[in-house]
């Protein structure tokens, strides 16, 4: 299928490796135009290498200045965007009793306001040509317990964003969109390190909690976002949709 892609600058966060490397990969097979931005500047050169057409900035999307920094270095570069996806993310801490609150702080600024920031500073750019997309990748934790407080939160947040920022921004042709992945293994991903660490409780955490009975694939994910960031997606806004199997326990 032609999803009307071909020449559209994108821009993705957290674009360098996992989910978000998909996500760029899945554009480019497209035909857009595709940058990632990213802290790891080994990280962004294995996604050049691997990724020939993307291009790359680095940048600690953790800090504020940072993230325009990196916003007013694409816009020079692209000179518009039609796509962005706000992907950056990460999990820390652990039990809420035993995190402090300035891990609940990054958590936020990483998962939840990097997302909110670059929103804003796209969205003019897209209400002046009067069409874009935003797609927000969120987890199915962000819509149930389970996981991580600090990143739970932050996802909810993201989802509430969302549909706030969907309903404001229809009428000038912007749609704003989430996805929540289940459990996604990929190489550099959590999920890999659990297995490794201890493949007879994952697998038996896959056979109890995932009913399509294995991990999703990067790709799986991609295809969703490629899809909702397209025009064929033209009267999706504001939706949550799940990319996990069926993993989630909530049926709304």
């Amino acid at each position: 299928m032609d999803l009307g892609l071909q020449n559209k600058n994108v821009l993705i966060t957290g674009g360098s490796r996992g989910i978000g490397k998909g996500i760029a990969s899945a554009f480019l097979e497209e035909g857009a135009e595709v940058t990632v931005i990213a802290r790891s500047k080994e990280s962004l050169q294995e996604a050049k290498k691997e990724l020939k057409q993307v291009h790359t900035i680095q940048a600690d999307l953790l800090h504020a200045a940072d993230r325009e920094a990196a916003f007013q270095a694409y816009q020079e570069k692209a000179g518009s965007i039609d796509v962005l996806i706000n992907n950056v993310g990460g999990s820390n801490g652990g039990l809420i009793s035993e995190t402090s609150l300035q891990e609940f702080e990054e958590a936020m600024h990483l998962n939840y306001f990097s997302a909110v920031h670059f929103s804003k500073l796209a969205f003019p750019f897209m209400k002046k040509q009067q069409s874009g997309s935003i797609v927000n990748i969120s987890s199915i934790y962000g819509r149930e317990s389970g996981g991580k407080a600090t990143y739970n939160n932050a996802k909810a947040a993201m989802i509430s964003f969302t549909k706030a920022l969907a309903n404001e921004a229809f009428s000038d042709g912007v749609r704003v969109n989430s996805v929540a992945p289940g459990a996604i293994l990929h190489p550099e991903g959590n999920w890999q390190k659990r297995l490794e660490e201890d493949p007879e409780r994952i697998q038996a955490f896959v056979r109890r909690e995932i009913p399509g009975g294995r991990f999703g694939k990067v790709e799986e994910v991609a295809n969703v976002v490629v899809f909702l960031a397209s025009n064929k997606a033209s009267w999706v806004t504001g939706a949550c949709i799940n990319v996990d199997g069926g993993q989630a326990k909530m049926n709304m």
